[in-house]
């Protein structure tokens, strides 16, 4: 590579570092983002590639090794057992058959079933339980540490107090995290901006950044004000007590414990079928009370 070639790359290394920064900051701890899901992603996917092709510029620090933003002064911080990480993407089919490909040599296997399950957009939380019942409640942050938002957390109705079990926690882990998705529902926003307006107050822009805002409010009537749900997708942690092998036996396992948990998921044991649930989804997300921008 020429020296006009290595400047070139290093200035838009240090561009797109720049930028992802400043999103990344607008987005996790402003919640007032500037540019979409997929502008991002693709901001990311650039840098990734670039930093690929030029090992020389690899650093540490880089937004392609960090996630998230910083957890904010006024919240307790909360460590993560377990990193929450971000996703790995996808954005067409060859892409998802080369993954395909690659987790079937990695498995040495010749099939796998594939749980699928519709990316909303929210809020990413990790809830934790003790003898069954819920004891704190974290934001993802920077992936390592997040906000403790347990309070806020509280109000949310659709979030368990205690888990499904006889005697109080027995059955269930001494020590259960899950994570999930905090979200503004569409029909709820709407009426919740109409009210606002109605009593000449300001209206908000979207539900995904009133989500992010309500949550992380200082005192939580605020939060009790406003009518969010929950998705919980997974497991996080876990201690004193068996769990599931797999993802779809763990959406079943979270569902009999009383979590909600997204009704359109769908388990398939091959690509074309992966792919028509895909599309079909792309056209009807119109459908759905909230944002909803891929597949997981």
């Amino acid at each position: 590579m020429t020296m006009t070639a290595d400047y070139e790359a290093k200035s838009e290394v240090d561009s797109l570092r720049d930028e992802i920064r400043r999103h990344d900051r607008l987005y996790h701890e402003m919640d007032s983002p500037e540019i979409s899901d997929a502008e991002f992603d693709e901001m990311m996917r650039r840098l990734r590639a670039l930093e690929a092709e030029n090992p020389d510029l690899a650093a540490d620090d880089s937004p392609s090794q960090t996630v998230g933003g910083a957890p904010s002064a006024g919240f307790a911080e909360v460590t993560h057992r377990r990193p929450m990480l971000s996703l790995g993407n996808a954005f067409d089919d060859e892409e998802l058959l080369a993954w395909r490909r690659r987790t079937l040599d990695l498995l040495e296997t010749d099939a796998f079933d594939m749980a699928c399950e519709l990316k909303y957009d929210g809020l990413a939380v990790a809830l934790t339980y003790e003898g069954g019942r819920f004891v704190r409640g974290a934001t993802r942050g920077d992936g390592a540490a997040g906000e403790d938002v347990t309070d806020n957390l509280r109000t949310v109705a659709s979030i368990p107090k205690t888990l499904r079990s006889g005697g109080g926690g027995e059955g269930v882990p001494d020590i259960l995290e899950v994570r999930g998705e905090i979200y503004f529902p569409k029909s709820k926003f709407e009426a919740f901006n109409a009210e606002r307006r109605a009593k000449g107050l300001p209206t908000y822009v979207n539900p995904r950044n009133t989500a992010a805002g309500s949550l992380r409010q200082l005192d939580w009537r605020m939060t009790a004000e406003r009518p969010l749900d929950i998705f919980v997708y997974s497991l996080g942690y876990s201690e004193g007590g068996a769990v599931p092998d797999t993802q779809w036996e763990t959406l079943a396992f979270l569902k009999n414990l009383g979590f909600p948990v997204n009704p359109h998921n769908r388990l398939f044991a091959d690509d074309a079928s992966v792919l028509a649930w895909y599309r079909r989804w792309v056209e009807r997300t119109s459908e759905l009370d909230y944002d909803c921008d891929g597949m997981w």
